[in-house]
Order: C-alpha cells, then sequence, then structure tokens
C-alpha cells in the first residue's frame, strides 16, 4: 500500500490534486476531515478541550465552537500548544486506523495542510507538495474566497514559507499553469504510484 503525503499551502490547488486522484480510485484521508470528526460532542478529543478551555468553546448547539477555541489559542502560544497536544495523537491514532482500513492494494492519499509546519514526514512512502508562488495564492484567496487582501496575506504569513515546505518534497506538483496542467502532474503521480 503505497501511503502519499500530499501538503501545500493554503490555496496551491492540494484540494484539486486530492480530488483527482480519488477520481482515480485512491483513497483519500482529509487530516482536516479527521479533526473535525475528532471534536465532536461525545468524542474523547471534544471532551478533553472542554475540560482544558472550559464551556464557552461549546456553542449553544453543544458543538465545539471554533471560532471562540481559534481566538484563544491564536492569541496565546501555549494555549496552541496545549490544544495541539490534546489533538495531535488522536488525529495520528486516527488517521493510521483508516490507512490500514483502505486495505493493503490501496493508495492512500493523506491530505495534510500542515506537514512542514508539524517538522515531520512520518512514514510516507513520498511526500508531494502542491506548490504555487504565494502572491499567486494570496490572489486565489482574494478571487475566489472573497478575503481581503490582509486576510489573505496573514494566512498565507502564518504557514510555512514555500522554502519550508519545498525542503521536505520528493514530488514537487507546479500548479501556478492552467487546470489542466496541474490534473496531468496530478495523473502522472497516479501512474507512478498505481502500478
Amino acid at each position: 500500500m503505497p501511503l502519499i503525503a500530499l501538503t501545500g499551502g493554503i490555496a496551491s490547488g492540494k484540494s484539486t490534486i486530492a480530488r483527482r486522484l480519488a477520481e482515480h480510485g485512491a483513497v483519500v484521508v482529509d487530516a482536516d476531515g479527521v479533526v473535525r470528526d475528532l471534536q465532536q460532542p461525545g468524542q474523547a478529543a471534544f471532551d478533553e478541550i472542554v475540560r482544558a478551555f472550559g464551556s464557552d468553546v461549546v456553542a449553544g448547539d453543544g458543538s465545539l465552537d471554533r471560532a471562540a477555541l481559534g481566538a484563544i489559542v491564536f492569541a496565546d502560544a501555549a494555549k496552541r500548544a496545549q490544544l495541539e497536544a490534546i489533538v495531535h495523537p488522536a488525529v495520528k491514532s486516527e488517521s493510521q486506523r483508516r490507512f490500514r482500513e483502505a486495505g493493503p492494494d490501496a493508495v492512500v492519499i493523506y491530505d495534510v495542510p500542515l506537514l512542514a509546519e508539524a517538522r515531520g514526514t512520518g512514514e510516507w512512502d513520498a511526500v508531494v507538495v502542491a506548490h504555487a508562488p504565494a502572491e499567486m495564492r494570496i490572489r486565489r484567496m482574494i478571487d475566489e474566497r472573497g478575503m481581503t487582501r490582509e486576510d489573505a496575506t496573514a494566512r498565507v504569513a502564518s504557514q510555512a514559507s514555500d522554502d519550508e515546505r519545498l525542503a521536505v518534497a520528493d514530488v514537487v506538483i507546479d500548479t501556478s499553469g492552467t487546470m489542466a496542467e496541474t490534473l496531468r502532474q496530478a495523473d502522472e503521480l497516479w501512474h507512478r504510484f498505481s502500478g
């Protein structure tokens, strides 16, 4: 079972690549989706987060109030580290369970936005980086997501630099061209690992 980590900065085209690989038959495990699943009421991570950060992080409907939690952890590095200490082990364990569930013949893509930031490459057969220059990603966020330049720039600045991300890459998919060019590169990646 090839296990491939797919990473990239915000608005880099990573999700487009993951969707294309899924169309080919890859099993895509989305790290952000795993986090959301683990933070649902009744899950151990949810309970630990509420114990650590208090009832102010619980929304009126009983779910996690991500905005309230974000306001706490992004203003305080120690609180952010506390949250990561709760979430990261649970995400790793659940992700590994999903990898095993995929079966021995599957090509598994781990869609993990913050691989470079975590300073770890794990036990991957390859690390694939979706790459477009920072200014292009900022423009995409403004045009496609309606963000202000300031918000888009802040998001890019909060993540690993292009150099840091490229330093962990075994394969780089250049997403600065046309959609057809990006999809062609994703197709080539699929053929490399599927057979």
